[in-house]
């Protein structure tokens, strides 16, 4: 699959490290079982999840990332979070005061769950992200046998968000050219036409491309990729990770039964 292999990203941090030269699939498969062994983790175990992010932090730190750069990534997460905040206030009974507030009991519980794992799989994946290039991450699922299509589709996100992203941008200098200013809610009409605009040129866009694709032989090859094996010392290395999570997960359980 070639499409998209020349493209980097923003968030891939360009340094020369031992994390940095694992194979990428190494680091897909330890970032995916690091998740689960969080997600799997009992709640109340807040020793388990604060040794989960001192392992994160520690890879961080071998792979030469800077944690603070590290740390504004994370920051996607905030909206989603904002559910979480509102847990303790809708949640069922028993109930505890804090101060002038009555909060759910198991609201707080559930909000303290969203909240760690959703901090720890961010930060993991925000870690393999820096770690690795796009092109690599798509080599990565084709070694893990991802079907061939769904591996297309992503390289075509990524090859045509940057374009959308820069059509985007040229529309927006349009409208302020014309004395449009998007801090005021009663210019939301105008947003709201641009992103319909930009919808339909993706659209027309991708129809475009995909006739063009087909006319060049597109879908009727049979090549086959080679897939190269990952040696066995990136495995063991990359899977140090999920293991010790996996191990403290193991480890909660039992403190937690």
């Amino acid at each position: 699959m070639g499409g998209g292999h020349g493209h980097s990203h923003v968030l891939f941090v360009h340094v020369n490290s031992g994390v940095h030269r694992l194979a990428p699939e190494c680091k897909v498969v330890a970032t995916v079982l690091f998740v689960l062994a969080v997600v799997a983790t009992p709640r109340a175990a807040f020793w388990a999840f604060g040794l989960d992010a001192a392992a994160l932090i520690a890879v961080a730190l071998v792979a030469r990332v800077p944690l603070l750069g590290w740390g504004r990534r994370c920051l996607i997460e905030v909206p989603f979070l904002m559910f979480a905040v509102f847990l303790p206030f809708l949640g069922t009974a028993p109930t505890i005061e804090v101060g002038p507030l009555t909060l759910s009991e198991p609201g707080l519980w559930g909000a303290w769950n969203i909240a760690v794992k959703g901090t720890l799989g961010v930060a993991a994946s925000a870690l393999l992200t820096a770690t690795t290039t796009v092109p690599d991450l798509l080599r990565a699922l084709e070694r893990l046998r991802v079907p061939r299509p769904l591996v297309a589709i992503a390289t075509f996100m990524i090859r045509y968000g940057e374009v959308l992203s820069a059509d985007l941008a040229r529309m927006r200098i349009a409208r302020i050219s014309r004395g449009d200013d998007p801090r005021w809610i009663w210019q939301v009409r105008a947003l709201a036409r641009t992103a319909g605009a930009l919808f339909v040129r993706a659209y027309e866009r991708g129809e475009r491309v995909y006739v063009a694709m087909l006319a060049r032989g597109y879908g009727f090859g049979s090549d086959v990729p080679v897939l190269e094996r990952a040696p066995g010392r990136s495995w063991a290395t990359a899977l140090t990770l999920p293991v010790a999570a996996g191990l403290v997960c193991a480890a909660a359980v039992v403190v937690a039964a």
